[in-house]
């Protein structure tokens, strides 16, 4: 069987729209990857079908390496653990899922996002339901134990 140019090039389409339907970010490189051994065959068409294939791997496997070491968004806030105290106890949020103590956790959300995220997951020692207004006690990890306000 013989591959042709466009046959890599809607195979990468294809490849590349299948991302939108399972987002995992991974399968678009392989489409960009296919894409460009047809853009090679254009160039080179009488590379044997091994070579393609050969090819499809390396350039997917580069792209792929190339966006998760330097091109993807790095969050500059992708831990909260070690953050300072100070900068978000005493602060007052509203609880946007339910705490149940004494192991559930809830999620409280600031109107001013405090160490760079806007909803943190809590405890607290009484329950809260969806719409109280709690003040920050201490922080635990990266989640915040929390009183319902008075």
């Amino acid at each position: 069987m013989e591959l042709l140019w466009w046959h890599w090039l809607t195979f990468g389409l294809l490849l590349m729209a299948l991302e939108l339907l399972l987002p995992s970010f991974t399968i678009f490189w392989f489409g960009l990857g296919a894409g460009c051994v047809g853009l090679a065959l254009v160039a080179w068409p009488e590379l044997p079908v091994s070579g393609q294939l050969l090819l499809w791997a390396v350039t997917s496997v580069f792209w792929t390496v190339l966006w998760f070491r330097w091109w993807r968004p790095r969050s500059a806030d992708r831990t909260k653990a070690g953050m300072a105290k100070d900068a978000i106890i005493g602060e007052t949020g509203i609880i946007v899922r339910p705490v149940a103590p004494p192991l559930g956790k809830g999620l409280i959300r600031f109107v001013v996002p405090l160490l760079g995220a806007e909803e943190w997951p809590c405890i607290a020692a009484e329950p809260l339901t969806v719409g109280d207004e709690a003040v920050v006690l201490d922080i635990e990890g990266h989640v915040l134990r929390v009183r319902r306000r008075c």
